[in-house]
């Protein structure tokens, strides 16, 4: 068989997708095997695959491999989410290049425009995972925004309100004036930044006296309602029940007192502004003050802002800073560092707003999927987030679901009246006719006279239904899908969205199939440059995946971030762990390709062969026995450590070597099976790592039909192993080291056959070691009287006669410098175990380690010292 001299990712990459798409492999169907299901964390519609995309996509394609292969009926569900903030904020951008303001075209018109960026830019992630390897079942690709998907959402919707858990309220929000809606809390982030604190002069109303308020927003001066003291501040007693002037806004506000404020904080006197501050709100609840709101939606002044109207808020802010000065109602500024709201997805500062908005009641449906989470029926991996998931859980607030924009579901409330209450909910707008006529009496409704809600729905909203909807759960809960894959099984995704996601999911699964949509979530890290900076577009520190896997192969990029990847550990880049994943393709292919250089006689294994196959036998059940507890937890990185060793060191470094055959001699029919069958094994181990080597290499071996591929080859269990062969190896290898060590240190040839003397009666793999080793003699149980080199393995003691062409003046001396380094380091353990207050107090275990250094101190002592007799 003719076989490449390299082995090439860009020709086989493809060929074998191709190979895999065409035959179905990925394709699952409800059948009597035990389902294994991921859905996919669906990224953004018109996103493209980042590095964080590539880990996590990575880790799920792993685990549907592997239960591909190990008799589980695999079904991994892609698809993407239609992202409404993100994907309305392209629109919107796009049309405005074209000279269209989204305010100047009707609903229709813009969600025309918005699904023809769908249909163009949409899919390219997926298309972008395909080259990654990913074997998903691309037959069940979903879309969020999908007829059948939205139907779900609708229904969710209606189902909830009608049991009382949505309702319509007048609360404060999060508002975005970039991407001008509201967000909730959870897609708040707050950053430290650099700011002024100003002190303002409030008039005493009828006086010349003056209360200093300080605010770092005092273009909000012009929502004022009140100045509030604490009650028992001692400061402004004699104020109390006075008022005071807004400064430039003239507005006579009372001074009014609550035990809110802060006495030691600032001046002990705040501005209370409840349109535009969540405490102020609550504050002008309590004590019923008047609400200004002097901000529109893109964060300008409206007309209460007087001579600001229209100018934006942070302008104001430098502006009314000169004007306070000028009119001398400015008392001082100061720098202050703060925490500022801003938007996740924009990054604008988000602005405080009164608004009537949609929201969800969370407690009744946290308690439950707390409960879950905390008794292990979720289980978390790593398990630090359950603490982060409870502290959530318990602190939780109801859920902002209404969005104001076009792009996604609209809310299916429909008004038929001017009141707060004159609406329904309903699915279709022919549903919420009747329900108009019954609840209004009114029976000449039309469908004319109603008005649909103008927001939309969270995009969370449709994304906490994914497990249930992508299998049409909520339109058919009885149909076999559901109830053959629901619940999941395992959920890899990233642990910034646990309560954006993670939480909502387990709500929503316990409330309408009274079952956890999965039973396992992995959390990976979050991928970080060296110097731990978040890889991001706008730091221009994250690589191009695409460019990775042309540069590396997909087999490399995958290996590569796997081996650094420790579950909930944030994830150090470094392109060298690509090189790494590339140079094991190498090892890989260059063991094949020697392998299939050997002719193979019909002739008897050897012991070296016998002696080598038994150990890579056991080595190879121990191993898979190691990789499945691995997995069990879900320490994936670890897994992938242990077939790396496995082939690199064991089968590559250590069995190959030991069965080659001498130059110009075959090798045993007997002996080549079964390092085929080895190979193979091997290959089946890496599979779900290195999808397309492993696949190519299982293909070149034997003529395979379409039933023998390997992405559908049965793992092999692990059978019984002995520990004493595999410790036996070790300690053969040890020796071989030893021999080669001495080799290596005094310049001798490898060829150079040497003699060994060893106080040892035998050694386990002796046919073995005498090939690795190029020994000659091995002379059992005695010792020599010529100069040598000697080393321990264990209580084994092991001495080479030192070659003719050694300079004995520099072998002495360099023995001499090795004893004197020992004997010191022997005195500091020897006075750290004479300290009788260590060996009381530190752990037995310690201890042990300490003598075991002194044992192993004397023993090597002893030995140089004979050496130096000899020499």
């Amino acid at each position: 068989m003719q076989i490449s001299e390299k082995y090439n990712p860009q020709e086989t990459e493809q060929k074998w997708y191709n190979y895999w798409l065409e035959n179905k492999y990925f394709h699952s169907e409800p059948n009597d095997k035990p389902p294994y299901t991921v859905v996919i964390p669906p990224p953004n519609v018109t996103g493209i695959l980042h590095m964080g995309h590539m880990l996590n996509n990575t880790i799920q394609d792993v685990l549907v491999r592997r239960a591909r292969m190990r008799g589980f009926n695999a079904c991994w569900i892609p698809g993407t989410d239609h992202a409404s903030i993100a994907t309305e904020a392209k629109v919107v951008a796009k049309l405005k290049s074209e000279g269209i303001n989204k305010a100047d075209i009707t609903r229709e018109e813009f969600l025309k425009h918005a699904w023809e960026w769908t249909h163009k830019y949409g899919g390219t992630i997926l298309e972008q995972l395909k080259k990654l390897g990913c074997s998903c079942d691309w037959d069940r690709t979903r879309f969020t925004m999908e007829d059948n998907l939205s139907k779900q959402v609708i229904i969710s919707f209606v189902d909830l309100y009608n049991k009382g858990k949505i309702y319509r309220g007048y609360r404060m929000v999060n508002w975005d004036p970039e991407a001008k809606t509201n967000i909730s809390d959870e897609e708040v982030i707050f950053k430290e930044q650099n700011g002024k604190l100003y002190f303002l002069k409030y008039k005493i109303e009828g006086s010349e006296e003056f209360l200093s308020v300080a605010t770092t927003r005092p273009e909000t001066i012009f929502g004022d309602t009140a100045v509030c003291i604490n009650p028992n501040d001692e400061r402004y007693a004699h104020l109390k029940g006075k008022n005071v002037i807004v400064p430039i806004v003239n507005r006579v506000v009372p001074i009014i007192e609550d035990e809110y404020v802060d006495i030691e904080f600032g001046t002990g006197a705040l501005k209370i502004t409840p349109a535009h501050d969540v405490n102020d709100y609550e504050i002008g609840q309590k004590h019923q003050l008047k609400m200004i709101d002097a901000l529109d939606d893109d964060g300008n002044l409206n007309e209460h802002g007087l001579h600001y109207v229209g100018k934006n808020r942070f302008d104001v802010r430098k502006q009314i800073a000169k004007e306070l000065e000028e009119k001398d109602l400015l008392l001082k500024a100061e720098d202050y560092v703060n925490k500022v709201g801003t938007s996740e997805r924009t990054g604008a500062v988000i602005e405080p707003k009164i608004s009537v908005q949609w929201f969800l009641k969370m407690s009744e449906l946290a308690k439950p999927a707390l409960d879950v989470v905390m008794d292990d029926d979720v289980k978390f991996y790593p398990e630090k987030f359950k603490n982060t998931y409870k502290h959530w859980m318990e602190n939780i607030r109801d859920w902002n679901i209404s969005r104001q924009l076009w792009w996604g579901q609209q809310i299916p409330a429909f008004y038929y009246g001017t009141g707060d209450e004159d609406f329904v909910v309903a699915e279709t707008a022919e549903e919420a006719l009747e329900l108009a006529k019954q609840k209004s009496g009114n029976s000449e409704l039309t469908l004319e006279s109603l008005r649909q809600d103008q927001d939309t729905l969270d995009t969370w909203f449709s994304a906490w239904l994914w497990p249930m909807s992508v299998f049409e759960g909520l339109l058919d809960p009885e149909n076999k899908d559901i109830q053959y894959y629901y619940p999941t099984s395992d959920l890899v995704t990233a642990p910034d969205i646990i309560f954006f996601w993670v939480a909502r999911m387990i709500m929503s699964g316990l409330e309408y199939k009274k079952e956890v949509p999965f039973k396992n979530v992995y959390f990976t890290g979050i991928v970080r440059d060296k110097q731990r900076r978040k890889m991001s577009k706008s730091l221009g520190n994250s690589p191009d995946p695409i460019e990775l896997m042309e540069k590396y192969g997909a087999d490399g990029v995958r290996v590569g971030i796997l081996l650094s990847s420790a579950a909930g550990n944030d994830l150090l880049f470094d392109e060298d762990l690509m090189l790494q994943g590339r140079n094991f393709m190498t090892k890989i292919w260059s063991a094949f390709r020697l392998i299939n250089m050997w002719n193979h006689e019909d002739k008897p294994a050897i012991a070296t062969d016998n002696q080598a196959i038994e150990w890579f036998e056991n080595k190879l059940n121990k191993t898979i026995v190691e990789i499945n507890d691995q997995f069990e937890k879900f320490r994936i990185s670890d897994a992938l450590h242990l077939i790396y060793k496995l082939i690199w060191d064991d089968f590559c470094g250590w069995y190959l070597e030991a069965i080659k055959p001498n130059y110009g001699e075959g090798i045993s029919k007997e002996v080549y099976d079964k390092t085929i069958y080895f190979f193979e094994e091997l290959m089946k181990l890496l599979h779900p790592f290195m999808p397309f080597q492993s696949e190519e290499i299982w293909q070149l071996i034997s003529e395979r039909s379409i039933d023998e591929a390997l992405v559908i080859a049965q793992q092999k269990n692990a059978d019984s192993f002995s520990e004493d062969v595999i410790k036996n190896f070790e300690i053969t290898a040890e020796l071989i080291s030893g021999v080669r060590n001495y080799r290596q240190t005094k310049g001798i040839s490898p060829r150079e056959a040497v003699e060994v003397f060893t106080n040892a009666s035998e050694f386990a793999n002796e046919a073995v070691v005498r090939k690795l080793a190029n020994i000659s003699e091995i002379y059992f149980g005695q010792k020599t009287d010529k100069p040598s080199f000697t080393f321990l393995v264990g209580a084994t003691e092991v001495s080479i006669p030192l070659s003719e062409n050694l300079d004995l003046g520099e072998e002495k001396a360099k023995t001499e410098e090795e004893l004197k380094y020992l004997k010191g380091f022997l005195i500091s353990v020897d006075k750290k175990l004479s300290n009788e207050k260590f060996v009381a107090n530190a752990k037995p275990e310690v201890v042990e380690v300490e003598r075991k250094k002194q044992k192993d101190a004397q023993d090597k002592i002893a030995i140089l010292e004979e050496k130096l007799k000899s020499l």
